[in-house]
């Protein structure tokens, strides 16, 4: 079985979200989704969730490409993660390109291209107007 790990908030998920999932889902037999903590998201990206943890975790495994969501606590928890999920590709959106290839040492890395017209932010910022 391969496996493949991706890494998000996914809040206020969207087809972009749901496009990359089904790509990384294109590239194993199972999809493991390391979800940004609320504590996470404040203290290391000073981003506050609309959708708190649990909900955007129920998104997630209600979405047929995912297989098991886990929590992602830390920046330094990739590598951990790979090993202890015996991860074969790890993927991220290629806005990401070349941030992660140090977990070429252990697995695959690949950056899809990211859906161009759609993102949280943009969602964010056309709400506000």
């Amino acid at each position: 079985m391969k496996r493949v790990i991706t890494y998000g908030t996914f809040d206020l998920i969207h087809y972009g979200h749901i496009n990359l999932l089904k790509r990384a889902k294109e590239l194993g037999d199972y999809l493991i989704v390391a979800l940004s903590t609320d504590e996470f998201n404040w203290r290391e990206k000073q981003k506050k969730c609309y959708f708190s943890y649990e909900e955007r975790q129920r998104l997630l495994e209600a979405i047929r490409y995912v297989d098991l969501v886990i929590p992602e606590e830390n920046w330094e928890q990739k590598v951990t993660d790979v090993q202890l999920y015996k991860v074969d590709t790890f993927v991220m959106g290629d806005d990401w390109a070349g941030k992660f290839d140090f977990l070429k040492d252990f697995c695959n890395v690949v950056y899809l291209p990211r859906t161009p017209e759609i993102s949280t932010t943009q969602i964010k910022q056309d709400l506000k107007q």
